[in-house]
């Protein structure tokens, strides 16, 4: 299995914590009220406000994601980073580049 190091792992996490930055500013952008004066027809409103709810859904999500990336940050380099927190075994370097804020290995995630 290949091998990373601390400040590859930081420097991955740092990357996904600017894209989910970067994607939560575009949440709250979409998600901004649609004024009553622009005539947009009664079903593309609703239409609107469905895509809205959906948007703030992903705006949530993407929210929790970037306070769990900012906790894991602080936790590279400690004795038990990378390991998994219900099971105790290594969490694969795999899942660790792909998902730096979980804090479960795949069995466990389930």
């Amino acid at each position: 299995m290949e091998q990373i190091s601390d400040d590859e792992i930081r420097a991955r996490i740092h990357k996904e914590i600017a894209k989910t930055e970067k994607a939560i500013e575009e949440y709250r952008e979409m998600t901004r009220p649609v004024a009553p004066e622009n005539a947009i027809g009664r079903i593309s409103r609703m239409d609107a406000i469905n895509n809205k709810a959906v948007t703030e859904a992903a705006q949530r999500q993407a929210e929790d994601k970037l306070e769990k990336l900012k906790f894991v940050l602080d936790k590279v380099g400690d004795d038990d980073f990378g390991i998994c927190k219900k099971c105790k075994q290594s969490i694969p370097v795999g899942r660790i580049i792909l998902m730096p804020q979980s804090m479960y290995c795949v069995k466990c995630a389930q």
